[in-house]
Order: structure tokens, then C-alpha cells, then sequence
């Protein structure tokens, strides 16, 4: 109601310092990326086509020669490494947001892929990955006889 007056509770007070300070902490274990950076770098898109499953994964800056991809069975293995540029350690940081150093990062493919024929293209940040998918996964279209 306009015009109310109301007795101030300074335990309200305490209790809506408590939930907010538990939203935070809440928000910062759920969702530790707000707080830590990203755990899951770099990020990638996985998606798969009859034939094969390509992976996607955005590694800006990244040199290729830094790079190294490792497959085993259906597992894939990425390991690079961010280099720190030298500019940076002349002056003194204002804000530093892009992270530097090393990283690995595995994901297990819906199927076995044939690791030999796998091809690797790295072309504006964006390292692609296609693997053929191994024969005996492939699906087959079995023709009915009538007789």
C-alpha cells in the first residue's frame, strides 16, 4: 500500500544478504566458467553424416604446428598450446580475458572411425577433423527377396 509505514527488521536485512551470497556461490559451482574461464576449451561441434563424423573445433590463435590430434578407437584427443604474446609482458595488463597455454580436451564418437584415412584442415581458427567412420558401423541396406 502507498503510504504504509513499516518497522524496519534488520534480520530481513541479514536473511536477503544471505540469499544473494548463496546465489553467487551457487552460480559460481554450477556454472564455474563466470569465475574460472571456460573448463570446456576449446569449444567444438561434433556431428556426423552417413559416411563419416566431423569435428569442429575453434582454436583461435592457435598455430598448426602447435596443434597434435590423437586417435584411438572411437576417442579423440586434442593437445595444443596458446602461446603469450610479447607485447603483453612489456606493459602491465588492463584486462587480460584470452587465456595462454596449454590444453587437452578427449571425446568419445557415437561410432568406431578408421583413424588412417582421418584428414585434419586448419583454415581461420577453426580446426576441422573428418574421420570415416570404420565399415562394420556403417548402416546397410539389405535387399528383400520375395519368393
Amino acid at each position: 500500500m502507498a503510504g504504509e509505514i513499516r518497522r524496519w527488521d534488520p534480520f530481513q536485512e541479514v536473511l536477503s544478504l544471505r540469499r544473494a551470497i548463496d546465489r553467487i556461490l551457487d552460480e559460481a559451482f554450477a556454472r564455474p566458467s563466470l569465475f574460472f574461464g571456460s573448463a570446456d576449451w576449446p569449444a567444438v561441434d561434433i556431428y556426423e553424416t552417413k559416411d563419416e563424423v566431423v569435428v569442429k573445433a575453434a582454436v583461435p590463435g592457435v598455430r598448426p604446428e602447435d596443434l597434435e590430434v590423437t586417435v584411438s578407437g572411437n576417442t579423440v584427443t586434442l593437445r595444443g598450446e596458446l602461446r603469450e604474446e610479447q607485447e603483453a609482458r612489456e606493459g602491465s595488463w588492463v584486462r587480460q580475458e584470452r587465456r595462454f597455454g596449454a590444453f587437452t580436451r578427449s571425446f568419445v564418437l557415437p561410432v568406431e572411425v578408421v583413424a588412417d584415412r582421418a584428414t585434419a584442415e586448419y583454415e581461420h581458427g577453426v580446426l576441422t577433423l573428418r574421420l570415416p567412420k570404420a565399415e562394420a558401423v556403417k548402416a546397410r541396406t539389405i535387399k528383400v527377396k520375395v519368393k
